[in-house]
Parts: C-alpha cells; structure tokens; sequence
C-alpha cells in the first residue's frame, strides 16, 4: 500500500511480437466465426439459467409456504438444496453476467449479476474483488483478494508463515464452511471501506455514502425474506430456521471454496512477483496460464453444476465468452499454450483437484520447497 492507501500497481510485461495471446485470441475467435456462432449464452445457458434459480427459489417457497415443515429432516433438507442453489446461482448465472458474457445486451447482463444481491452479496463489491483485482492480478500477494485470508490461512508464499498454519491443511476445510457467512454478514462492509480507500469504488460510478446506504438496505432485505419470513410462515421455530440458514451457507462456503481455489492454490501455480520497478517478468495473459489449472475436464456432470469454471484458465484468457463454449475452445487454448512452451495445467479429476488444494495448503504450512 502506498502512502495515500491506493494500492500500488504493477505493470505486466509487453506481449510482444508473434505472442502467445494474440494467437490463441485469433484462434478463438476463428472458431466462433466459422461455426456462425455467438460468444454468448445459448439455448442450453437458458435452461440451465431456470434449473439453477429453481435449485434456490422452489426450496425457499417450499419452507415459507409450510409444506417444508411436514418433517424436521425435510425442512433442513430443502436448507440444502438452496446452498446448492447458491453456487449454481453464483457459478453460472451471475458470474457469467457480472463477466458480461451471458449476453450481449447491458441491461440483461446487469439485472442478472444483481441477482448477487439477492442471495447475499454485493454486485459491486464483487466486479471489483473479481473481475478487477483477481482477474488481473492473479496470485499475486497484496492485489489478489482471492488469496487473502486474513491470518488464518497461508495461501501465498508471500504471507508471514505462522505456527498453526502448520495444520493448515487440516483446518481450512471448516474455514471454508463459515466464509460465506463471514461475507454476508462482515466482509461486504469491510471490503466497501477498502475499495474506497483504495479509488476502485469510483469505477463502479457510486459514492462511499451512496453504496453504504445501497448495501445496508440490501442486507436488511435479506434477512427480511430469509429469517423473519422464514420465521413468521414457516411454521418451524426460529431456532430451526437460524440453523437452516447457517446450514444453507456451509453448503454454499464449503462448495465455493473448493471450485475456486484448487484452480489457483496449487504446486503448479509461479506466484510471480514484481521486480524492485513493480514490473512483471511475463505477459498479462501468460501470468494467467501458470497461475491458473483446469480441472475434469471430461466430467460434464461437473462443468454444468459449476458453470464450466473447471476450464479455469479458458475462463481467465477469455472471461467475456459464456461458459458453456469453453469446453470447445479448451483445445485451442491447450495446444496454443504448448506451441509457446507454456505449461498448461489440467488435473483429470474433481478429486484430484481438491487433493492438489490439500498438498499445497500443507507445502505453504510448512514452507516446503517453495
């Protein structure tokens, strides 16, 4: 941080003639041209769009209305389902929307990324924490918030190594569970105050009092329609519907940390730093590849539910193309990447992924070969 609070920038290394990203943006866009086909959301993203709101909305209706009530393990079932509702919601619809990719109207893009909103966060917080910070600077300490969590987790070489991060890799786990409660009830806030700080509200064209203003009316939305009503129609005790809730956000915290990380928190991953000028050795788009890995590829039960962010790297190099094209141009980004000598990660399994995740938590720990 520099002495005003802004955060200091760093510059990536010009791409240079003949580079790895003009070619693979030629190639892409190739495809789409030859195929007569839209970068966009199609027919599939539409019925996916109705699956991944019902997963959340049907439950919800389901608990309010007390025919979730019939029996305790029902009401605490549909909870659940709903946290599963959350990381379909957030994956697919409003990632892709807030990425403007689902389509190419401004007005469809912005009312779907706000259904963030909806579901306990903050659209505007989030195109600055993702699209602005981590897309750009991925992986690298002080800029990507991605990888910041607090002092309870090591998950850049650049962190101060304590203690208990020993265990790390035994822990995280249950930390990941309570991350989505921590973000709608303190982060959002916190993040707010941050972000003006630093001059990155102002890109979001809204004052510090305005989004303030904005974020406690949302938040007090939110607990209107899921604890008050919940509590007044659902026929179950306030308790139950607390411990739903909370049960809704493990789900939700657990499943996002576990799609997200191992994408970025691995043994593959450079962790690149800016030199004494704050510079970077690589391109911007080669700083993506090797900090960023695939995952199961080949599972399409898994890019479905989570919005085809196992094509991690497809996603950082192209983030305005809808996710349901990334499994096609996946093979163009591979093959690019291995005619520029560039390393392009791809674990086979979801499993396998989490594994990785797990070994790397553990090598930060410890410090070990890093």
């Amino acid at each position: 941080m520099g002495e005003t609070g802004k955060k200091v920038i760093v510059k990536f290394a010009p791409k240079g003639a003949d580079s790895f990203y003009d070619e693979v943006k030629a190639r892409v866009n190739a495809y789409f041209t030859d195929n007569n086909i839209s970068h966009y959301s199609n027919s599939r993203m539409y019925w996916k769009t109705a699956a991944m709101l019902s997963m959340y909305f049907v439950p919800y209706a389901l608990i309010v209305s007390g025919l979730g009530s019939i029996n305790i393990v029902l009401f605490y079932l549909l909870w659940l389902v709903m946290g599963a509702g959350i990381v379909g919601i957030g994956t697919s619809i409003m990632h892709d929307s807030n990425h403007g990719a689902y389509s190419d109207n401004k007005a469809l893009n912005n009312f779907l990324g706000s259904i963030l909103n909806v579901i306990g966060g903050y659209a505007k917080n989030w195109r600055i924490q993702h699209n602005i910070l981590h897309h750009t600077y991925t992986n690298i300490e002080g800029l990507d918030e991605d990888i910041e969590a607090g002092a309870v987790l090591r998950m850049s070489p650049e962190k101060p190594l304590r203690g208990f991060h020993r265990y790390q890799h035994i822990y995280a786990w249950f930390v990941y569970c309570i991350m989505n409660i921590y973000w709608v009830t303190v982060k959002d806030f916190k993040n707010l105050i941050g972000y003006h700080k630093n001059g990155l509200l102002v890109k979001q064209k809204i004052s510090l009092g305005g989004a303030v203003t904005e974020l406690i009316l949302l938040k007090l939305l939110y607990v209107g329609y899921m604890v008050a009503i919940p509590i007044l129609f659902s026929k179950m005790p306030w308790y139950h519907v607390v411990g739903g809730l909370l049960a809704m956000h493990v789900v939700a915290g657990l499943a996002l940390a576990c799609i997200f990380q191992p994408a970025h928190v691995i043994e593959t991953s450079d962790y690149a730093k800016p030199d004494d000028k704050r510079k970077m050795e690589n391109s911007w788009a080669v700083h993506q590849v090797l900090n960023t890995a695939d995952f199961a590829q080949n599972n399409k039960l898994v890019s479905w539910f989570i919005g085809g962010l196992n094509f991690q790297i497809e996603h950082h190099l192209f983030p305005h193309i809808c996710h349901v094209h990334y499994p096609e141009i996946a093979r163009i980004v591979r093959s690019t990447a291995t005619e520029h000598g560039i390393p392009y990660v791809a674990m086979p399994t979801f499993r396998s992924a989490i594994v990785a995740h797990g070994r790397m938590l553990r090598k930060l720990g410890r410090n070990e070969n890093l």
